[in-house]
């Protein structure tokens, strides 16, 4: 059974605008053996055509298809379910996945709430002009462009989306439609997209939550490495991953040694 791989990018593949150790080296062989494999971020920050060029710089040749972000499969949701003006609280970087949406425009109803991570451009306006928003008489959902909770810069670790969409959660009262790791919804696109069943894959990740939890809640085993936001304290919990490798450059050895493959 070879299955296939997918793969988070912030804390895997890099750390910022620093290459891991041997990444390119292990994307090079996901590729020369023909190893199904997806690229599964919650980044918000880029569009797919700026995180192939990052890869690219990096050494790391793919293309779009290979990659799947909360933006995308956000945009294919809102096409399917939302009519009116989508406001979006998210990154100027990727906003063009919703071209061809509906955008608000600063008044009047929203038919969509869409969070993603804004980073510093947080503030008090900004957050309660969405909460003003969902506490509208035409209640709008409350998408999330994932639910993960903080991330390594270059600086430290810094606030990710899912503290101000529980924050907006808790005022409003609206359950957030979540479209990105860890939600079942978005781990289950990817494997469309993959072509793979649960059992048949592997979940390579730096966030013991929303990469090896998110994953081994559908069955898809769980590989967590020690680079990124990775902590010693992650492996004190309960939960146990498939493997922990110091690094995804260790990734080979570990699938041939597993798989056979």
């Amino acid at each position: 059974m070879a299955g296939g791989i997918l793969l988070d990018l912030d804390g895997v593949f890099y750390e910022g605008e620093r290459p891991i150790p041997g990444a390119a080296e292990t994307a090079r062989w996901l590729h020369e053996r023909g190893i199904p494999h997806l690229f599964l971020t919650n980044t918000t920050s880029r569009d797919r055509a700026a995180l192939v060029a990052k890869l690219a710089a990096l050494g790391i040749e793919t293309g779009p298809d290979r990659i799947l972000t909360p933006p995308v499969a956000a945009a294919d949701w809102l096409r399917r379910h939302v009519e009116g003006p989508v406001a979006l609280f998210v990154p100027e970087g990727c906003r063009g996945e919703f071209a061809g949406l509906k955008l608000w425009r600063g008044s009047g109803p929203a038919g969509a709430v869409v969070i993603g991570d804004l980073g510093e451009a947080w503030d008090y306006a900004t957050l309660n002009t969405a909460f003003r928003l969902l506490m509208a008489p035409n209640h709008p959902p409350l998408v999330a462009l994932g639910m993960t909770r903080y991330w390594k810069a270059p600086d430290g670790l810094r606030l990710d989306v899912a503290p101000f969409v529980v924050a907006l959660q808790h005022a409003s009262g609206v359950e957030p439609v979540v479209l990105g790791k860890p939600a079942e919804g978005f781990y289950r696109a990817a494997l469309a997209r993959l072509g793979a069943a649960p059992e048949e894959a592997v979940m390579v990740g730096d966030d013991i939550r929303s990469d090896i939890e998110g994953a081994q809640r559908l069955g898809i085993a769980g590989v967590l490495v020690r680079t990124g936001k990775f902590r010693e304290a992650d492996l004190s919990g309960g939960l146990r991953p498939a493997a922990v490798l110091d690094s995804v450059a260790d990734l080979p050895r570990w699938w041939q040694a597993t798989r056979g493959a």
